[in-house]
């Protein structure tokens, strides 16, 4: 009850005073004339017995002796004490002699430091206790001699350090360490908590921290629960408390009490505290404490629950955030914590050092305790799994995994790899996190680089394209935050992946080189010998890999800075050999390469003078010119190599600014080799001998009265031809090829010069828009059967060039803003989607036939495999052989051939056979011949835009002769969605990383694709979400038309009045719509915080045509209005194939925002309707086939994944549907489910079975 109310009234310095007061008036008392007290003592029992056992009293500043050892002395001083006569008496006036002797603070100080052994005797050892120290080894006189130096203690608790730093409590405290038997063990652990009470905060620590080196085991709980208690009310002491709780030997319960203690008050630990309470909550955690869970569906049975649940309290609870303090902070932290000298060993540590020491310290301690205990690590794993917010990450959990991975358990480190992979999958931790985490902890994280570079390295190894980029962002702020040697780990590590030829690996690995010579160049030129040594490596590489090698070293060495000028020479022998090589894969090699070092070496550096101007040194460009005339002399030899040189430059000047001397020497020449190679003039008549008759076709420009000019396409072909039929490019080795080949990449480079030139005007060359081309009469693909193979082959290739132009022609004209050559662009679309009829039906007729190259950076552009060509289907005719007879030569009415409807041509594999004899006649699938054709521009997209264009010819009298219009036809509306879904596809859609193919030689899907691998994602998502406008209007206008279709032919597609060819058209463009929509919000960037803005101006798109007028709305309801916009649509799906695309639009939407179980029984309803539908196509036959089988499938499992009572549905299917198909005949379905039929039936059981497992 006294130790009790001693610390209730611990403030109250009113009986502490008296204390205090007492003591010092006997210390005043006993100070009366020194000399009487020098004679007093000198004839003491104290001083008589103390000698005779072997002790001699010193004066003054001299240690007292002793003769004999300690052992020696204590038993010869308690002989004399038992054998005195006045024994029991003796001892209380021999502890009275003590106290006066000790009244005087020399000699007390002189007590309390070790004695010193005469140099005479032998008997005693070289280090020998104090005098108080052996004292208190003797029993009798223990007890009176501890309540002696515990009332010494307040005497000199306020006094400071005396000579040599030594503090008189701290050597009185510690004189009752280590005795070898605490005679009251119970009274003396009441003593020193009163004293703890009263003390300050210095002495209160020293008290506290040696309690488990002063007590006996049988007082540890109960000065536990003392210490507890304490806990919770004075943070100041929660270290020194922990000291002493954790060398306490307490029983389970009572440490699971403490345990619990300390982590209600772990919020309001000051951090430098962080660490011992860290350390002491994990050290408290052991097996022996906790129990297994046997049957938990949240912890594993190898885990503990109460360390689970610890683990888990301890990551909520510990908020390193709250350890990045600002300096002010931080100092006045400091100031508060080193006001006293440190007593103990963790104090001292914590208070060493600032937040970044006590973060280091704290993880330390969590490291030690994962290290050593297999159940804590799996713990810390599972609390980390169980965050299912992304929020709700803390910096804690990345450091914690790295300290798992740093551990030398295989098992900790592959759950470490498993637990990152996964959270970084789903997008709870995401890039945001790990940069905080850089930013705020680069000190600590040092620690733990070799596993943050392996995670990084296994990151960016893995085929998952949603992991790969979190392993970029480790490698990047890796080289930002850390010293020399870890950057030259990530570099080192980066050019491993690129050395290793996987795809998606080394793509990843050269772009994250290439944004750290952007940012920090001076840094990563210190390590541009370890990049040159990819190049060694450049067979793994594709030409697009290569290109941007050689964009990353050639910044290296020949940027503006020179820092990596050290490789130049290396560069330049390198570029030379392969230009010089007559591989055409390494001369490619080394056009690229070429063309990137003139990127770098001519780049534009501002005038200091005038910003206009360069500053590019005559010698750089005496070096930059020779170089662009070695590759154009290099490759003058093969029409190939010339292509891609073209293309290289076009895209250099594309991508960068070249200095106005270097730019102005590339474009003075262009324009004059253009018109001399492939420009003519027209005249009365072509001369020449061809395999066709040479006509002027598709002229746009027929008004003009001043005399015109021609792309002299057909006897530049005819020449080409003829020359490789007599191989005289190699009897004239040096002789300038002019072939079709370089047509277009010319045109290409020359459309970009005059931009760049004239700040994107092109009317210096405006005419090669509208001018006609020289060809043949294309009424001849009519007869293409009649013709010679090598007539057939002139023919496809003719029309693979004549239409390649146009593509060129539209990239170059379709940002014009005049009326005049919007039309001529919206008409050179419409010549395209003819001519590719016309190209169908060539190729049908010309098998075996590989076309011309048109993209040159490919793999390879010397021929392709014929077996990715797809074999023709070509449905039988009947004698007569009906055909498709060919439009005009401008008209508009030719259809592209769509993969839909080719698909659609499989489902009509079933029809009788006077059904095939009325099918128009099908070529062969374009989609197959993609990569013969030049790339268009996401630019071209905004033709979407254009609707109905009109201008007035006028007469000479300036009368209006004629009104012109042109629109975007269903033809071209197809063509330009399925070119934007391709591009989507390709560039939004997460695909496995790409690996290399087992069997060589397979065509690369990249190729085609090259101006769109120069943009970003985002970027491209950006462009998507601009358009979606005139994606809704031309979505709106497919709805319109099948809604008018239905209500005039009484709710079915195929009346009387229907245009068959037409409705097939409107049908794709409906179906593309729709995937096009799909594909754009799958890409995985809209679940990025960063990307929220750009997600929510998408969604008002559709909000907005749905619902005018409101103001601003949250992304819930910009998704419950989107789902709501799209869902009207599903009265007017033409197919089943469209529909599929919009039950699977509805989810993609739903997901976006709120909760998707929201939109389940809709998504659900609306797959139930379109399964309960009988689908016919617009010639009135039911859809069939495997195609339709397939679609039918996928909207199956669309239906049993949303509806809400799975069993119920697949008995509606089995009770009803399955009965009726099996009673109808071969060729009907189920009247109930009218999609279900016979060719189906083992599709469906498969799929019922499935869903009920």
């Amino acid at each position: 009850m006294m130790m009790r109310k001693k610390r209730r009234t611990c403030v109250d310095k009113g009986e502490g005073a008296a204390f205090t007061t007492k003591a010092k008036k006997s210390r005043s008392t006993g100070r009366e004339p020194r000399e009487d007290v020098a004679k007093e003592t000198n004839q003491s029992v104290f001083t008589v017995f103390l000698r005779e056992a072997g002790v001699t009293l010193k004066q003054g500043g001299t240690s007292n002796e002793i003769a004999v050892d300690h052992v020696v002395f204590q038993k010869r001083l308690q002989k004399q004490l038992q054998k005195s006569p006045r024994y029991p008496g003796i001892i209380q006036e021999f502890i009275t002699e003590l106290e006066a002797h000790i009244e005087d603070p020399e000699r007390f100080r002189n007590c309390l430091l070790p004695c010193v052994p005469q140099l005479s005797d032998a008997e005693a050892g070289s280090f020998q206790e104090s005098l108080l120290r052996m004292l208190l080894g003797i029993e009798m006189l223990q007890t009176s001699i501890v309540n002696t130096l515990l009332e010494k203690i307040p005497e000199f608790m306020l006094d400071g350090a005396g000579e040599g730093g030594l503090s008189i409590p701290h050597m009185i405290i510690n004189q009752l360490k280590w005795l070898d038997r605490v005679v009251n063990s119970k009274e003396l652990a009441a003593k020193l908590m009163e004293l703890v009470s009263v003390a300050p905060v210095e002495v209160q620590r020293e008290i506290i921290t040696s309690l488990p080196e002063i007590l006996e085991d049988s007082q540890h709980n109960d000065i536990a629960k003392e210490l507890n208690s304490l806990l919770q009310e004075n943070t100041q002491l929660t270290v020194p408390i922990l000291d002493a709780l954790s060398s306490l030997n307490l029983s389970s319960p009572l440490l699971t009490e403490v345990r619990g203690a300390v982590m209600s008050t772990l919020a309001a630990v000051q951090l430098e505290d962080l660490p011992v309470v860290v350390k002491f909550i994990l050290q408290s955690l052991s097996a022996s404490d906790a129990y297994e869970v046997k049957s938990s569906s949240h912890v594993p049975n190898i885990l503990h629950l109460n360390t689970y649940i610890v683990a888990c309290k301890l990551r909520k609870k510990i908020d390193l955030e709250q350890c990045v303090l600002p300096p002010v902070l931080q100092a006045s932290q400091s100031c508060l914590k080193s006001k006293g000298a440190a007593v103990s060993a963790s104090t001292a540590a914590t208070s060493a050092g600032g937040s970044q020491d006590s973060v280091t310290l704290t993880l330390d301690a969590i490291k030690s305790a994962v290290r050593f205990q297999k159940t804590i690590s799996e713990a810390w794993l599972k609390a980390i799994e169980s965050v299912d917010e992304a929020q709700d990450h803390k910096v804690i959990d990345l450091l914690v995994l790295f300290i798992l991975h740093s551990t030398n358990a295989n098992q900790s480190r592959r759950g470490a790899e498993r637990v990152l992979k996964v959270k970084v999958r789903t997008g709870l931790m995401q890039e945001t996190l790990l940069q905080k985490t850089f930013r705020d902890y680069s000190q600590v994280m040092r620690g733990y680089f070799p596993s943050i570079l392996a995670l990084a390295q296994n990151l960016l190894r893995s085929p998952d394209p949603c992991v790969m980029p979190f392993g970029g962002h480790m490698y990047r702020h890796s080289f930002t935050a850390f010293d020399s040697y870890c950057q030259q780990e990530v570099v080192g590590s980066l050019v491993t992946h690129v050395c290793s030829g996987v795809g998606g690996e080394v793509d990843m690995a050269l772009e994250l080189l290439c944004g750290l010579v952007t940012e920090q160049p001076s840094e990563m030129a210190l390590y541009a010998v370890f990049v040159k040594g990819v190049l060694d490596y450049m067979d793994n590489l594709t030409l697009q890999q290569i290109r941007r090698l050689f964009h990353l070293l050639s910044r290296l060495a020949f940027g503006q800075q020179q820092q990596g000028s050290h490789i130049q020479d290396d560069m330049h022998i390198v570029i030379r050999k392969q230009l010089s090589s007559t591989v055409p894969k390494y001369k490619r090699i080394g056009i690229i390469g070429a063309v990137m070092i003139v990127g770098s070496m001519g780049a534009f550096r501002p005038n200091v003078k005038d910003s206009q101007k360069g500053s590019l040194p005559q010698e750089t460009f005496r070096q930059v010119t020779g170089l662009l005339e070695l590759v154009k002399s290099s490759s003058e030899s093969s029409p190939e190599a010339a292509a891609l040189y073209y293309d290289e430059l076009a895209n250099l000047i594309l991508s960068s600014t070249l200095d106005p001397r270097v730019q102005e020497y590339i474009g003075k020449s262009v324009l004059d080799d253009f018109q001399d190679d492939f420009v003519v003039d027209l005249g009365p008549e072509i001369t020449g001998s061809f395999p066709f008759l040479a006509r002027v076709m598709y002229n746009l420009d027929e008004e003009e009265s001043q005399g015109g000019i021609a792309i002299n396409l057909l006897p530049l072909l005819a020449k080409d031809m003829k020359n490789k039929a007599e191989q005289l490019c190699q009897t004239k080795k040096g002789e300038k090829r002019v072939s079709p080949l370089c047509l277009f990449p010319f045109f290409r480079l020359l459309r970009l010069c005059e931009e760049k030139q004239h700040l994107g005007d092109l009317e210096e060359i405006d005419a090669l828009l509208g001018c006609p081309l020289i060809l043949t009469d294309m009424d001849v693909v009519e007869k293409i059967e009649s013709l010679s193979k090598t007539e057939r082959e002139f023919l496809c290739t003719l029309l693979f060039h004549t239409i390649n132009w146009f593509r060129e022609v539209i990239n170059a004209f379709c940002g014009q803003k005049e009326t005049e050559m919007k039309m001529k662009v919206m008409t050179r679309l419409q010549n395209i989607t003819y001519l590719q009829t016309l190209l169908e039906r060539a190729l049908a007729g010309t098998p075996g036939y590989v076309p011309p190259v048109a993209n040159f950076d490919g793999e390879s552009t010397d021929a392709v495999l014929l077996s990715s060509i797809v074999p023709v289907n070509k449905p039988k005719k009947d004698g007569t052989g009906k055909k498709r007879k060919a439009p005009g030569k401008s008209s508009s009415e030719g259809s592209s051939q769509l993969d839909e409807v080719s698909e659609a041509n499989e489902t009509h594999q079933g029809q009788p056979e006077k059904e095939k004899e009325k099918e128009i006649w099908q070529g062969v699938n374009l989609l197959s011949y993609r990569q013969f054709f030049r790339e268009l521009d996401m630019e071209v997209l905004s033709v979407l835009q254009c609707g109905l264009l009109s201008r007035s010819l006028l007469n000479s009298e300036l009368h209006t002769k004629v009104r012109e219009e042109v629109l975007l036809g269903p033809a071209e509306l197809v063509f330009l969605l399925e070119d934007m879904l391709r591009k989507l596809e390709f560039s939004l859609t997460a695909s496995p990383a790409k690996r290399p193919p087992f069997l060589k030689g397979r065509v690369d899907k990249s190729v085609g694709f090259s101006h769109l691998q120069q943009r970003s994602s985002k970027d491209i998502a950006s462009w998507c979400v601009q358009l979606l406008p005139t994606l809704c209007s031309h979505l709106e206008n497919c709805h319109n038309h099948f809604q008018i279709l239905l209500s005039e032919n009484s709710s079915v597609l195929d009346g009387p009045a229907t245009d068959v060819q037409e409705n097939q058209l409107m049908s794709s463009a409906y179906q593309l719509l729709l995937q096009v929509l799909n594909t754009t919000f799958s890409w995985s960037g809209f679940s990025q915080p960063g990307q929220r803005s750009l997600l929510k101006k998408a969604l008002e798109v559709f909000a907005r045509r749905l619902k005018e007028g409101d103001g601003d709305l949250t992304l819930e309801q910009l998704v419950k209005h989107s789902f709501e916009y799209f869902f009207n649509f599903c009265s007017t799906m033409p197919s089943l194939s469209t529909a599929l695309c919009l039950s699977q639009l509805l989810p993609t939407v739903s997901e976006k925002g709120g909760n998707p179980a929201v939109y389940r029984e809709q998504t659900a309803s609306i797959a139930k309707r379109f399964l309960s539908r009988n689908w016919v196509t617009a010639s009135g036959e039911k859809e069939r086939g495997t195609k339709f089988n397939e679609v039918l499938h996928t909207l199956l499992s669309i239906y049993f994944e949303h509806v809400d009572d799975v069993l119920k549905a697949v008995e509606e299917i089995a009770g009803e549907g399955i009965p009726e198909l099996l009673d109808a005949s071969k060729d009907e379905s189920s009247a109930s489910w009218p999609t279900l039929n016979r060719q189906f039936f083992v599709s469906i059981n498969l799929l019922c079975l499935f869903m009920l497992e």
